[in-house]
């Protein structure tokens, strides 16, 4: 289905969209982060720092047994690290994925092309997942980006404006942003979360109700004898390296 050119989606769309990003959810992000949890049974896929596991093992279980180091090299890891990855890398593709592929862009460095609801002006958006997203390479990468539209939008003639040149951000709310975004937003526009929804669908409420739809999908997930079985895995990985 490609998107109409209009300022906001209709009840329909939306309704199908939500209905899209759970099967999305399930199919991209769960999936995916099971996957990843069972990789973790071998310290193979595990970076250590030595120093600091025995410690970790008895600041949180109150011992140092191979469970224990288990336990805390598995659980930051599945509830932080690996998630994050899996989810920072899906959602940029989410848009025209699982949106509407007229979303994406043919432009060199711009993920996605819409039109924003607020000045109906043409938006050309990089996009990264949350307001910590940012480091300090990136800001320099995003605004080479940036200057190369400008200079494209002038040899072609391109009706571009500096605010026509957007960076987005899929979660968040204002203060809870790095410095690096920051940065960026001295030269360039930043939409985040809820604002950023709002301007390529026209909906005020599209952002909460898709936290909420895929909300509704972690409810059908119970993890527990995964996450179980790899731990006992990894402890007797542990035990076998006799790694103390």
């Amino acid at each position: 289905m490609l998107r109409e050119q209009i300022n906001k989606i209709s009840k329909k769309q939306k309704a199908e969209i939500l209905a899209r990003a759970q099967d999305w959810m399930r199919n991209n992000i769960i999936d995916q982060h099971i996957k990843n949890t069972k990789k973790l049974s071998s310290l193979d896929e595990l970076t250590i720092n030595p120093f600091l596991w025995a410690y970790l093992a008895n600041f949180y279980c109150g011992n140092s047994s191979a469970e224990s180091k288990a336990v805390v090299a598995i659980l930051p890891r599945i509830l932080g690290t690996s998630i994050a990855t899996t989810f920072g890398t899906a959602m940029q593709s989410f848009i025209t994925t699982v949106m509407d592929e007229s979303y994406g862009s043919g432009i060199k460095g711009i993920d996605i092309e819409y039109i924003d609801c607020v000045d109906g002006r043409k938006k050309y958006c990089q996009v990264k997942s949350g307001p910590q997203a940012l480091n300090r390479d990136d800001v320099k990468t995003i605004s080479d980006h940036f200057k190369d539209l400008k200079n494209l939008a002038r040899t072609n003639h391109l009706p571009l404006q500096t605010n026509d040149m957007v960076f987005g951000l899929l979660y968040g709310e204002k203060g809870e942003e790095n410095s690096f975004v920051k940065e960026l937003a001295n030269d360039y526009t930043v939409f985040m979360g809820q604002e950023f929804w709002f301007r390529m669908t026209g909906d005020k409420n599209f952002y909460r109700d898709l936290i909420n739809s895929m909300s509704e999908v972690a409810e059908e997930v119970d993890s527990r004898a995964i996450i179980e079985d790899t731990i006992s895995k990894l402890a007797d990985d542990i035990k076998k390296r006799e790694i103390k």
